[in-house]
C-alpha cells in the first residue's frame, strides 16, 4: 500500500476529531492494491460526505460514502460502476462493504465466525478487477447525519422519501465522479433490496439514468413485493417449508434417507411437495378432512425435522420464530434467524421464540471493531462521530411500497436492465423460496425470463462470510455484469 494521502478541501484527517460532527462536503482519498484472481490491481478509496440539499440549495444533511475505482484504466466509459446498499432500514454499509464485494475483509474463519485479533484483509475475491464500487450510508446509518435539526424526519425516514433523496444523491455523484458513459449497477441487500428496486425506477423516470443491473442480496417479501401483499397464510407456510428442510438438514435432524443425498436435491423434493400437495391442502383451511391433514403433518415433520404435533399444534403453519427455538430443542440450542447455521443458548428450554438471535450477536462481534478500525487507521478517516452499525431511522413509514412494481416497469421500459437475486438456503429471515417465488411473479407475462436470474448459496442471510460463498457469488456478479454489458453499439430496442 501506498502511503500518499490526497485531502480534498484541505480537511486533515485529525481535524475530524475535534467535534463530533462532520463537514457536509469533504473526502480523504488513500491509495492501495489488492491482488484478484493473479492480477495485482491499483485502486483508490474515497472517503467521504455529499450533501443532501433543500429545494434553496442548503445543506440539510449528509450522506457518508466510500468509493473505490481501479486506477490505469483506460476507456473508462467503458468500466461498470456499482452503487450499493445494506438493508434494515436503519443498516450501515459495512456488512458488504467489509465482507463482500470490497477490496478488503474482515477477519473470520471459512465459515464466517468471527476471531481475534478483530481486523481486516485484503479480499482475493473482490469484484474491484472489473468494476468501480461506492459503498453508500443513508441519513443516520454510518457517519451520515441530519444537520438542519428544523427537517422533518419524514425527509428521510420512508420507503419513498428514502428513495427519492438517495436517487438525487446519486445523479450528483456520478455528475461529480464523471461517470455518465459508464454501464451502472445497483446492490442491495436485505431491506436494501427494497431500496434498489425502487432506485430503479426512480433513477430511470425522474433522473433520466439507465441502468444495466440490479443486484438483489437476500430479498425481504417487500422489496420486490408484486401485489400479493404479505405471503402469509397458506402461501406463507408453503414458502417456509423448503427453508426448514435446508436448516434441519444441515443440523441432520432429517431421516436418513435424506441426509444421504445432497442440500440441492432434497431441497428440490421439499419444494415440489411444498408446491404441488402441501398447497392446495392449506387452501382448504379449517375444512380439510382429518386424514389429509394429519398426512400432511406427517409429510411436514419429513422435511422439517420438527414433530408431527407441533405442527399440527398449529394448523400446519408453523412460525419460523417457533422453528428457532424446536429444532435444536432436545440439545438445549436454538438456531438463528438470519442463518441457521449459528446456535444459541436461552436461559430455559422451553418457550416458543429464541432469547435472541444467535448469528446477529456474532456478526457485531467481528464487524464493528473492524469497520471502525478500517476508517481510522486504512483509510485515515479519523472522526469521533459514532458509525452507527444500526442507526435512528424509526417510525419507518412503509406505506405505498409499489417497488416491485417499480422494477418490473423499469426493466420493461429499458431492454438493457437484468436483475439478479442472490440468496443463502439457511436465511430464514429473508427465505431463498421466498425468493424465488417472487422472481416467478416478478413479470406475470413471461417476456422477460432471459433477463431474471437465481443464485442459491449453502450459508445464510450473508452468503459472503462462507469462504466458499465468498468466492462463488463474487463469481456470479461477475457473470452477471458480463451478460448484461451489451456489446459496443448494441441498441435497446425490442
Amino acid at each position: 500500500m501506498r502511503k500518499h494521502i490526497l485531502i480534498i478541501f484541505l480537511m486533515m484527517g485529525s481535524l475530524f476529531s475535534q467535534s463530533r460532527s462532520l463537514p457536509a462536503d469533504t473526502a480523504v482519498v488513500t491509495y492501495h492494491n489488492v491482488t484478484v484472481n493473479r492480477s495485482k490491481i491499483d485502486y483508490s478509496a474515497s472517503t467521504g460526505t455529499q450533501p443532501i440539499w433543500n429545494d434553496d440549495g442548503k445543506p440539510i444533511a449528509y450522506v457518508h460514502y466510500t468509493y473505490y475505482e481501479r486506477l490505469n484504466v483506460k476507456n473508462k466509459e467503458n468500466r461498470p460502476i456499482m452503487i450499493s446498499f445494506n438493508g434494515g432500514p436503519g443498516s450501515g454499509s459495512v456488512w458488504m462493504h467489509l465482507a463482500y464485494t470490497g477490496p478488503m475483509i474482515l477477519n473470520v474463519d471459512d465459515e464466517g465466525f468471527p476471531v481475534q485479533p478483530y481486523g481486516v484483509k485484503k479480499n482475493p475475491h473482490s469484484i474491484i478487477d472489473v468494476a468501480d464500487i461506492v459503498f453508500v450510508n443513508p441519513v443516520n446509518t454510518g457517519y451520515s447525519r441530519i444537520i438542519d435539526k428544523d427537517v422533518k424526519r419524514d425527509k428521510f425516514f420512508g420507503v419513498n422519501a428514502d428513495i427519492a433523496y438517495l436517487a438525487e444523491w446519486i445523479n450528483t455523484f456520478i455528475q461529480r465522479v464523471n461517470r455518465w458513459e459508464s454501464p451502472k449497477y445497483l446492490i442491495g441487500e436485505s431491506y436494501g433490496t427494497t431500496r434498489v428496486s425502487g432506485l430503479a425506477h426512480a433513477l430511470q423516470n425522474r433522473q433520466w439514468m439507465y441502468l444495466n443491473g440490479v443486484i438483489l442480496v437476500s430479498p425481504t417479501e417487500l422489496g420486490i413485493d408484486t401485489g400479493q401483499g404479505r405471503r402469509s397464510g397458506p402461501l406463507g407456510a408453503v414458502l417456509r417449508l423448503p427453508y426448514f428442510t435446508a436448516a434441519a438438514w444441515y443440523h441432520k435432524k432429517l431421516d436418513v434417507k435424506y441426509q444421504m443425498i445432497s442440500l440441492l436435491d432434497v431441497l428440490d423434493q421439499s419444494e415440489k411437495y411444498a408446491m404441488n400437495e402441501l398447497l392446495p391442502v392449506l387452501a382448504k383451511g379449517g375444512y380439510v378432512s382429518e386424514a389429509e391433514k394429519l398426512l400432511a403433518a406427517t409429510k411436514m415433520a419429513e422435511y422439517s425435522g420438527i414433530s408431527a404435533e407441533s405442527i399440527l399444534s398449529y394448523n400446519l403453519d408453523v412460525p419460523t420464530s417457533f422453528f428457532w427455538k424446536e429444532l435444536l430443542r432436545e440439545e438445549g440450542y436454538t438456531v438463528g434467524r438470519l442463518d441457521s447455521r449459528y446456535k444459541g443458548i436461552d436461559k430455559t428450554k422451553g418457550g416458543v421464540r429464541p432469547d435472541f438471535n444467535s448469528e446477529l450477536t456474532s456478526w457485531l462481534h467481528s464487524f464493528t471493531p473492524a469497520i471502525n478500525y478500517y476508517y481510522k487507521n486504512i483509510l485515515k478517516f479519523d472522526t469521533d462521530v459514532k458509525y452507527n452499525m444500526f442507526g435512528p431511522v424509526r417510525p419507518w413509514d412503509s406505506s405505498n411500497n409499489n417497488t416491485g412494481e417499480n422494477l418490473r416497469q423499469a426493466m420493461a421500459q429499458n431492454p438493457f436492465l437484468h436483475t439478479m437475486i442472490q440468496s443463502g438456503y439457511y436465511d430464514g429471515a429473508t427465505k431463498y423460496f421466498d425468493a424465488k417465488y417472487t422472481m416467478w411473479h416478478l413479470d406475470p407475462s413471461g417476456r422477460m425470463r432471459s433477463r431474471l436470474f437465481f443464485k442459491g448459496y449453502e450459508s445464510g442471510h450473508m452468503m459472503y462470510l462462507r469462504s466458499e460463498d465468498l468466492e462463488k457469488s463474487n463469481d456470479d456478479i461477475r457473470d452477471f455484469i458480463k451478460y448484461s454489458t451489451p456489446g459496443k453499439g448494441k441498441p435497446a430496442k425490442y
